[in-house]
């Protein structure tokens, strides 16, 4: 169990963690007062949702003009469904996988698959909305719950930090846009000091953090000791192994990439609605209002309860007077074959099997245990199916008994206060776009030499060379930073007093790949890094085209935390010199 430490501020501060799902969403917090040991607790009260429960739905109902009817529970109520037809409200409901990046494995999902959203509103338009509710919501609580609760929101309301938590797959143009959405809903103004007080960290790690803090791994805690957590949500599973370098005081470090599909509880949902489309099309209740309530009683009470294929399973839709033998409707109710229900959950259990089966492999301690958390953690029938397919591999699968579905919304609060993971493995190989000096008897060279270009210096280079700054699979410590140096040439000076440089990324098998144009489709701009260079040394030179200008900086990229940091480094009279660099993601690329 990891100890927190006093909180070392001068002036009490409050940290808020939103975990927002496709499917649920929840909040923890934890107010920090200076000198005391902070406690991390979740928001268990809501509108519409008084019961004590950790996580609310992540829908809204919008009216036509744009603006939020009911979110949250309030969104699930009963009632919702007559006034939203008496005032022709529009729902939006799993929008937070239209954020999702377009290189991450669909795994067949197809973007025709997916809830449109509201017209005229865009998903960080909806992200924003949503976060200005959970932010009420939060407010509420503690003003309602804690002694002297107004006044200790009055105390730091101005002093707030969010984390806010993210699948494993997801990256910096993610990251951008959720920010952007906070930006949007109030919680940080638009500026660097607002912006720095907007955090994220993945929700694989997140759920170890709990697992931690809990005392839920405290078997699994031994110096040396790995351990792999499998997040299973509503739109994604996220898979994070880590090892235990030390237990006092608790530091784990990443022992294999982290990983994420999206083969969450949804897509059984969606493997279920064709079902019943195809079952139901030549009845009278395969009609939309049918379909829609049969799905939300498949939601709450067909799915969840599935355990056995043996047994017959069945979807309440209607009255006692609702009957259609050719589909087996009877009484109001459905009925399915077990069979038919296994089938709904089987493409999920062997993806989520596979990627365990992966991530094991590449991890580099053996692997023996597993924790299985998140919402679609509390389906029987996954945990049973996971528990039999990886036993036989050799592992052991664990589902802590304890509120598992608030674990990545405290575990990200414990994120912000702690820095129990000293280490993390890169996903993907990363690198710049560069040019080659071209070496006629390099045979890689030759074959390019039509496409060689004379630079202002007179050099003869040869274009589409890329430069690894950080292979797939490297290990990053926390505070460690990542430098390449690059060299620009200009006739003018001025040409050099801004520059930008790409940052791409590659998805293929190559270790050490030399060339983009070798597998154009495996590389993408990961985004582009601005800086202003006014201030470097510019030198003036003389080549065999005559004077040109030259100039020579660094850049800095920080990868050992959940976000990307740059800077641009250069050197003025002996001393090395810094200074902020933008980084721009690119959303094409990402999204494609």
């Amino acid at each position: 169990m990891t100890t927190l430490s006093p909180f070392s501020g001068l002036q009490r501060r409050l940290a808020i963690a939103f975990d927002v799902g496709t499917t649920f969403s929840g909040i923890g917090y934890a107010v920090l007062d200076p000198g005391e040991v902070p406690k991390i607790q979740g928001v268990t009260r809501f509108p519409g949702q008084e019961n004590g429960d950790f996580k609310i739905p992540s829908i809204l109902w919008y009216t036509q003009d744009g603006k939020v009817r009911a979110a949250g529970a309030e969104a699930r109520d009963p009632g919702m469904t007559l006034i939203a037809e008496d005032e022709d409200l529009i729902l939006a409901e799993w929008w937070k996988l239209h954020l999702r990046p377009g290189a991450l494995e669909a795994d067949g999902l197809r973007a025709a698959d997916l809830k449109p959203l509201p017209p005229k509103k865009t998903v960080i338009d909806i992200f924003a909305d949503f976060l200005t509710y959970l932010f009420e919501c939060t407010k509420t609580y503690i003003i309602e719950t804690h002694p002297n609760g107004s006044s200790l929101w009055s105390s730091v309301q101005d002093r707030i930090d969010f984390t806010l938590s993210h699948p494993n797959g997801w990256e910096g143009l993610q990251q951008g846009k959720m920010r952007q959405a906070a930006v949007r809903a109030g919680l940080v103004p638009d500026t660097p000091t607002g912006h720095a007080r907007v955090h994220f960290v993945t929700e694989g790690e997140a759920s170890l953090l709990y697992c931690l803090d809990s005392g839920l791994a405290a078997e699994a805690i031994k110096d040396g000791s790995s351990v792999m957590v499998v997040d299973t949500g509503g739109g994604t599973v996220d898979i994070s192994t880590y090892k235990f370098a030390s237990t006092r005081p608790v530091s784990v470090e990443e022992i294999a990439p982290p990983d994420c599909i999206l083969q969450g509880s949804t897509r059984v949902n969606m493997r279920a609605l064709k079902f019943l489309k195809a079952k139901l099309a030549n009845s009278r209740y395969g009609n939309d209002e049918d379909l829609l309530t049969m799905m939300e009683n498949f939601e709450r009470s067909t799915k969840p309860t599935f355990k056995d294929p043996g047994d017959r399973s069945f979807i309440k839709f209607g009255s006692m007077r609702d009957k259609d033998p050719d589909v087996n409707i009877r009484s109001g109710q459905l009925t399915l074959e077990g069979a038919e229900v296994e089938r709904f959950f089987e493409p999920s259990i062997s993806s989520i099997a596979a990627a365990v089966c992966a991530q094991r492999k590449a991890a580099s301690e053996l692997i023996t245990l597993v924790f299985l958390v998140g919402g679609f953690a509390a389906s029987p029938w996954l945990y049973a199916r996971l528990r039999a397919i990886l036993q036989a591999e050799g592992m052991e699968l664990s589902r802590p008994d304890n509120h598992t579905n608030k674990a990545v919304a405290e575990g990200a609060v414990s994120y912000f206060l702690s820095n129990s993971v000293a280490a993390r493995i890169s996903r993907l190989t990363y690198g710049a776009p560069c040019v080659r000096d071209y070496v006629p008897s390099d045979m890689e060279h030759a074959m390019r030499s039509h496409r060689t270009y004379s630079r202002p210096s007179g050099r003869v280079v040869v274009p589409d060379a890329f430069q690894v700054i950080l292979g797939k699979g490297v290990k990053v410590k926390e505070n460690e930073e990542l430098r390449q140096q690059f060299n620009i040439e200009a006739m003018q000076p001025n040409a050099l007093r801004n520059i930008s440089s790409e940052v791409a990324c590659y998805r293929g098998d190559r270790k050490d790949p030399k060339w983009m144009d070798l597998e154009p489709e495996s590389f993408s701009t990961l985004c582009t890094i601005h800086a202003d260079t006014s201030h470097v040394t510019r030198q003036k030179c003389v080549g065999t085209n005559g004077h040109y200008y030259a100039q020579t900086f660094e850049i800095v990229l920080s990868c050992g935390l959940t976000e990307m940091k740059a800077q641009i480094s250069w050197m003025e009279n002996g001393q090395e010199k810094r200074g902020a660099a933008k980084i721009v993601y690119d959303d094409v690329a990402s999204s494609s």
